[in-house]
């Protein structure tokens, strides 16, 4: 079937398809399609279906009032997302976080991008038709999450990492635990890799499927599992680092296809390279104070800064301006999910109206983490 190189939206031969934002599987977004019978000759996101207004709400709420709503936009990676926003705080404030706080950091960003990933791949595994993936991750990913919630007291947000360190310490005897956690999910990662990625079915609906080029990914300011599905070797851990991240020994998995099936692997790797930091953390955590003694409204300096971390959505930063009161004057927030989302509708161009939802997850795209 040939696609019309030009249309318009009233021609006989196209129609028009909005796929959310009620769609279970769009999680409140939109996305408007236009057909060519089986073919997708242009797709438009319409996100906004969840925005709360973050970045409006923190200039009217102190530093520390701030921490348990900025991490709702990304319930699977709360951790992740308020990495960036302590560092700022920090940075501004001229706070020197103990190393035992840095290293709990650490644990809990990394905790949060294993469980992040597991649900990306649950649910890939329902858009593929691949039941036993949604089974599987969502049981395996409670391992970790009862890790998560002996460090943070809570089992979906954790308002953990906070302007002069973290919340509380971790309890005795969970090093041994995670150890265990460790070994167990490395082996299971093998029979995740078997079962599901090199599954016949996935192959055949992920590979040479919303293929981004190298030179295309870069263009389009892609990042994360994006970014490095299509062979960019750029993970903010490593070319900027923060924190610990310099102590802890590491790779950046890369894939050159730039397809569906590139960034499912991909993620996968990087729970591999969770593994490999949680055991380095825990083993290397030195003793001390986990946090700085602030106060509940502390005043932040007078002055601006601009902060990045690698969360398991791609880089969010912020860029934070004080005015010496207890409250942000600015507070902006650029997040993974909304820099992938302009990938979209260059990837669905051209594929077939059954590739829509493998393409579209294969972004790791979480709308409310876009629409902040």
């Amino acid at each position: 079937m040939t696609i019309q190189s030009e249309y318009s939206p009233d021609s006989d031969r196209i129609m028009s398809v909005a796929l959310g934002p009620q769609h279970p599987g769009a999680g409140h977004f939109r996305i408007q399609l236009w057909l060519d019978g089986d073919y997708v000759v242009r797709a438009e996101p319409d996100p906004g279906y969840v925005h709360r207004g973050e970045e409006k709400m923190a200039e009217y709420r102190n530093y520390i009032q701030n921490v348990p709503h900025l991490e709702r936009p990304v319930i699977l990676d709360s951790s992740g997302i308020l990495f960036p926003y302590a560092m700022a705080v920090d940075e501004l404030m001229n706070n020197k976080i103990p190393p035992r706080a840095e290293y709990l950091r650490v644990i809990m960003a990394e905790l949060n991008r294993i469980i992040s990933h597991m649900y990306f791949l649950a649910i890939y595994g329902i858009f593929t038709g691949h039941t036993t993936m949604i089974e599987w991750s969502m049981g395996d990913r409670d391992f970790w999450i009862d890790i998560a919630e002996r460090i943070g007291g809570a089992r979906v947000t954790f308002a953990y990492t906070i302007p002069g360190g973290v919340r509380n310490d971790m309890p005795e005897g969970l090093a041994e635990r995670a150890y265990k956690t460790c070994a167990w999910f490395e082996k299971r990662m093998e029979e995740y890799e078997k079962m599901f990625i090199r599954n016949p079915i996935f192959l055949s609906r992920t590979e040479g499927v919303g293929v981004l080029s190298r030179e295309r990914a870069i263009q389009l300011g892609a990042t994360g599992t994006v970014l490095r599905a299509s062979g960019v070797k750029h993970d903010i851990r490593k070319a900027d680092p923060y924190s610990v991240y310099s102590d802890l020994d590491f790779e950046v998995p890369t894939e050159n296809t730039g397809d569906c099936w590139a960034r499912a692997y991909v993620a996968l790797q990087e729970m591999r390279q969770s593994v490999r930091i949680l055991r380095q953390a825990f083993k290397n955590i030195p003793p001390g104070p986990v946090r700085l003694k602030l106060g509940p409204q502390p005043r932040v300096p007078a002055g601006e800064t601009y902060t990045r971390a690698e969360t398991a959505h791609g880089e969010d930063s912020y860029y934070l301006i004080s005015d010496g009161s207890p409250r942000p004057y600015r507070l902006r927030l650029q997040t993974g999910s909304f820099r992938n989302m302009l990938v979209l509708p260059n990837l669905l161009k051209g594929v077939h109206i059954a590739d829509v939802p493998p393409v579209y997850w294969s972004l790791n795209y979480w709308p409310v983490h876009a629409d902040k």
